[in-house]
């Protein structure tokens, strides 16, 4: 039997972002706690700064560089059968992660399993909320980033009480249970009715062209259609954004991962050190609400990208502050003024990719885009590590994050307003040369007055469409 589909902008859609917020909160906000647990992994497997960051590295690569193998498995059996595999293989990875005997053991489970299931379970919501909502797509996804304010504020003081009581290992096994709510969230992501459905074939071409093509012809096709590279060679907008992102994303990890030992290393205790990473959160519960609703208005369209990109540089700016004090009251303003510019990042990061592409488009942009961003991921945590074991002094983590992120910023304000002063000269040119068309150059004679009349009306309402 047929399963009746649910309709775009209608009352089920805010189930849906219950279900998209909930998810947020149990995979993109877990790394964020990662923190709680460096000093006890590092003492009990005797590793150095540098091997013992390799796990919040490899598990935040795993997170966003699945991104191609979630398209496709959205495509072929939609986004509900994603979201529940996602939360099943995160659910299993934390799990063997608690039997875990070495480093290399737990970048297997910990890492590489549990951050593909949670990457099938976020992108798969992220995706569907983008069909879901139409008119309210931004109000959606600033309430629906909420989740990760939820997260961050709830996961590190979860995550240390919990290690105070059973452990590292006891703690990954109750937060291997805690995963399994993405298959509940996964259950609610019924089928949308939409005029534009999401990508349903493997590959492009025809059955009969693929034995023709070959088998390394057929997987170049499909790596390049779930890739979006097409879109990255056309695109100028997409290639900018998504280059800005990932060199951002060298450095904006960094506070989240090494914020709480930084703390410890200068005398604050466990219970403090973690609140820090809750104030991130906390804020944002009610920072990402209010600029949803500011920044999703009409008037503010063209400029989302602007403003993403002043968030970037404030949060880039925002670093330096622990550079120059490690006092707990100085941290904890660092985190209010670090929480607007996560705000802004957080509302702003996937609603000017749907700006920029089209919506049919969004699963293969996202899947590029999000794999460009895991590499950055897995590289900037251990060489950090390995900065620190150099110098041994965590001004330089800091120093490192900075800049990433004000370079990543200049970057990215700087080329959209030259692509958007080069999209303007091109309508103005366009425009004067549809005047000069339109504009007669002799006089016409009495035997094509009738039809120069005729040209000329048609070209006047030309200039008038444009």
């Amino acid at each position: 039997m047929p399963q009746a589909l649910e309709h775009a902008d209608g009352s089920w859609a805010w189930v849906v972002l219950l279900a998209s917020l909930v998810t947020q909160a149990l995979t993109l906000a877990f790394p964020t706690c990662i923190g709680v647990f460096f000093t006890d992994l590092q003492r009990d497997f005797q590793a150095s700064n540098s091997e013992t960051s390799w796990f919040p590295s490899i598990l935040m690569a795993m997170l966003h560089a699945g991104g191609p193998l979630c398209g496709i498995l959205v495509g072929r059996f939609g986004c509900r059968v994603t979201m529940m595999l996602g939360g099943l293989l995160a659910s299993l990875g934390m799990v063997a992660s608690s039997f875990s005997r070495s480093l290399s053991q737990l970048y297997l489970t910990a890492g590489i399993i549990t951050g593909l299931g949670m990457c099938f379970s976020f992108q798969s919501s992220i995706t569907m909320l983008g069909f879901y909502f139409v008119r309210r797509r931004v109000l959606a996804n600033a309430l629906a980033s909420m989740g990760v304010s939820l997260g961050v504020t709830l996961w590190p003081p979860f995550a240390n009480y919990l290690l105070e009581d059973l452990g590292w290992r006891g703690t990954f096994l109750v937060i291997g249970g805690v995963l399994l709510h993405c298959c509940v969230c996964g259950a609610i992501m019924r089928p949308v009715a939409t005029n534009t459905a999401p990508e349903t074939t493997a590959t492009p071409a025809p059955p009969f062209k693929t034995t023709a093509r070959g088998c390394l012809a057929t997987c170049g096709l499909i790596i390049r259609h779930h890739l979006a590279f097409d879109i990255l060679w056309h695109n100028t907008g997409y290639c900018v954004y998504t280059l800005g992102v990932t060199w951002m994303s060298l450095g904006f990890l960094l506070p989240h991962v090494f914020l709480v030992p930084y703390a410890r290393w200068h005398g604050v205790d466990e219970d403090r050190a973690a609140l820090l990473v809750s104030i991130f959160g906390f804020c944002n519960i009610f920072l990402r609400p209010t600029a949803g609703l500011v920044v999703g208005r009409k008037r503010f369209a063209s400029y989302r990208k602007y403003l993403f990109s002043l968030a970037v540089l404030l949060n880039g700016l925002t670093n330096l502050v622990c550079t120059v004090s490690a006092d707990f009251r100085v941290l904890v303003g660092y985190c209010l003024v670090y929480s607007v510019s996560m705000c802004g990042i957080g509302i702003l990061i996937f609603q000017v990719l749907m700006d920029i592409v089209p919506m049919d488009r969004f699963p293969s942009a996202l899947g590029l885009f999000t794999i460009l961003s895991g590499i950055a991921s897995l590289i900037s945590p251990p060489l950090a590590g390995f900065l620190l074991d150099t110098s041994n002094n965590f001004s330089y983590v800091f120093f490192m994050s900075s800049f990433f992120l004000i370079s990543a910023a200049l970057f990215m304000g700087g080329s959209f307003y030259t692509l958007q002063k080069k999209e303007w000269r091109g309508r103005e040119a366009k425009a004067k040369g549809a005047i000069s068309e339109a504009t007669p150059v002799k006089d016409p004679t009495l035997e094509d007055k009738d039809d120069h009349k005729k040209h000329l009306c048609s070209e006047v309402m030309y200039v008038t469409s444009v």
